[in-house]
């Protein structure tokens, strides 16, 4: 019975043995497994170390790391470091998660060091360039004073331009483009050449802004420049704009001044003259006049019509070309009307003093041929209250014929136009004064 005892034993000892070796194999690979993983943590705490140490910053930043759990302490001086961080460990292979403790540092030398390093820095760079900025400004200075130097001839401008101020525009254009150049010059010798769109783009959007600000003074400058251009009136034309009438004085940069047949000045702005009705008298020499006379019914009006026309066109003043007219034109209460034209050279005559001769060599020309201008006839009905006698009412006797016949001189008076004339003095005297910001100075062109 002992001896099945102890072979029992035997036979369960020889069948555990592999089981204790089994279990000796595996605490050897978990201290194996354990090792690994420890060897790879320092690998990615050196690797991560490596990184952040390349970068500024991060200096203060350490790195501790256990079961691919990365935990980042320290401080740094930016907060967008502390964001920037994580990203940055977290594309490191082997990480598994990340415990970010860095904070942003107080202390005020750590603050202000790194400000101090950039000023220093700048500095430095500041003076490396110096010798390159001195460069640029004389390149800039030579396209300025190229630029300058031609906007300050006279040929080709004046050649070029209709008068003084387009000139002038002319020149500005071309100082303004010098300078421009000279900024593109001087910023290419620089390397800085994309300041460049940033400056136009900034410049753009304040003349923008200015230009709906001054938006009347803009349309008016541009008014003055298209007047000057196209030249729709001469100095001393007697012209209408808006009702206004007037010789035209002079015309500048903002305004067209008008001398009134009162002799008042008229300033008009030039945008209302631009896009208003211009009436010019003096473009052409020849100019109409018109008056309207009443003949009583009854009248031989052919006979009347006739003797009108004889009449003006006998006058000295008249042109033949184009011919007198005269034609009925309504019927009154009392006459009958007609209206006469004729045609002088205002060169040389007047118009108001020529209308004036012509009616009255016409109502010469009727009293000698019997032809009566009746005045208006008005009837006045009175009754008679009780007991009240109304005396009859006389008619006024009018002052008799041969009395206006002995008065009457057919002699034709002088027509000359001393008034324009006088108006033509003082409008040259005017533009003696200031010849320089007329911009009708130089010859006019047609439009």
């Amino acid at each position: 019975m002992a001896l099945l005892r102890f072979l029992f034993l035997t036979f369960a000892l020889a069948l555990s043995l592999p089981a204790i070796a089994q279990e000796g194999a595996i605490t050897t690979d978990e201290g194996t497994s354990a090792t690994a993983q420890a060897e790879a943590d320092a690998a990615i705490a050196t690797r991560i170390r490596d990184i952040i140490h390349e970068l500024d910053g991060y200096d203060d930043v350490t790195v501790a790391v256990k079961a691919g759990i990365v935990t980042l302490r320290g401080t740094t001086l930016d907060a967008t470091l502390v964001e920037d961080l994580d990203a940055l460990v977290g594309r490191v292979d082997g990480v598994v998660a990340i415990e970010n403790q860095v904070t942003l540092s107080t202390s005020v030398t750590e603050r202000l060091a790194p400000v101090w390093e950039r000023l220093v820095g700048r500095a430095q760079q500041a003076l490396a360039f110096l010798p390159l900025v001195g460069v640029a400004l004389v390149a800039f200075g030579i396209v300025v004073w190229i630029g300058f130097f031609l906007a300050r001839r006279h040929q080709p401008w004046d050649r070029l331009a209709p008068n003084a101020f387009i000139a002038e525009i002319f020149r500005t254009i071309v100082r303004l483009s010098a300078v421009v150049a000279g900024v593109v010059v001087a910023l290419d010798i620089l390397g800085a050449t994309a300041l460049l769109s940033t400056i136009l783009g900034a410049a753009g959007i304040i003349g923008l802004a200015i230009g709906f600000a001054v938006r009347d003074t803009v349309e008016n400058f541009i008014a003055s420049v298209l007047l000057s251009i196209r030249q729709p009136f001469r100095p001393n034309d007697a012209i209408e704009i808006n009702g206004d009438e007037g010789k035209v004085i002079r015309l500048t940069s903002r305004a067209t001044i008008l001398l009134s047949w009162d002799g008042n000045h008229i300033r008009i702005p030039n945008s209302t003259v631009f896009k208003s009705r211009i009436l010019n008298y003096s473009r052409n020499p020849e100019r109409r006049f018109k008056f309207d006379i009443g003949v009583a019914y009854g009248t031989d009006l052919a006979a009347a019509k006739a003797l009108v026309e004889k009449t003006v066109a006998a006058l000295p003043f008249v042109l033949r070309t184009p011919a007198v007219d005269s034609w009925t034109t309504t019927l009154n209460g009392s006459d009958i009307g007609m209206t006469v034209v004729g045609w002088i050279d205002q060169r040389e005559t007047g118009l108001f003093a020529a209308r004036s001769e012509a009616i009255r060599q016409v109502l010469i020309a009727f009293d000698k041929a019997g032809i009566e201008m009746p005045e208006p006839t008005y009837r006045l009905l009175m009754q008679e209250a009780a007991g009240v006698q109304v005396p009859p009412m006389q008619a006024t006797p009018l002052a008799p014929r041969d009395q206006a016949k002995s008065a009457a001189s057919a002699g034709v008076q002088d027509v000359a136009a001393k008034a324009e004339m006088e108006l033509e003095a003082m409008v040259d005297a005017e533009r003696r004064d200031a010849e320089a910001s007329d911009l009708l100075a130089l010859s006019s062109r047609e439009e």
